[in-house]
């Protein structure tokens, strides 16, 4: 009988393939060797709003990265924490509105808009 380790048998393999090994290099930009498939479609992608290459939405164009963190952010929350944050912020709001009255107010009673309209 003629017994092989497991050891000999992968030398062997590795022998085999250097006679597999190819050193031809193909210019794989070369149009007349990776003709398209369907003729134009490079610049049909290009022209297209595929994910590469999706142009920013309009809503989107005047935003800084810091506006878009924070949309990134409460897009993320749960809808709960989301009214909550909502909520929260109407609250701010309302108070400015309030503090905005009195100072308008204050401000009436200091003349400071009678002197502006006379200059």
């Amino acid at each position: 009988m003629n017994f092989t380790l497991p050891g000999s048998l992968i030398k062997e393999e590795l022998q085999d393939e250097g006679g597999l090994l190819s050193l031809e290099k193909l210019d794989r930009a070369s149009p007349d060797l990776w003709p398209e498939k369907i003729p134009g479609i490079t610049d049909f992608i290009a022209m297209s709003n595929t994910p590469i290459r999706t142009p920013a939405a309009e809503w989107s164009r005047g935003l800084s990265q810091e506006d878009m963190a924070a949309i990134t952010q409460l897009s993320s929350l749960p809808p709960t924490a989301l009214i909550m944050e909502i909520k929260n912020i109407y609250d701010e709001a309302y108070q400015l509105g309030i503090s905005e009255a009195k100072e308008m107010t204050r401000g009436k009673y200091l003349g400071i808009f009678n002197n502006a309209k006379k200059k």
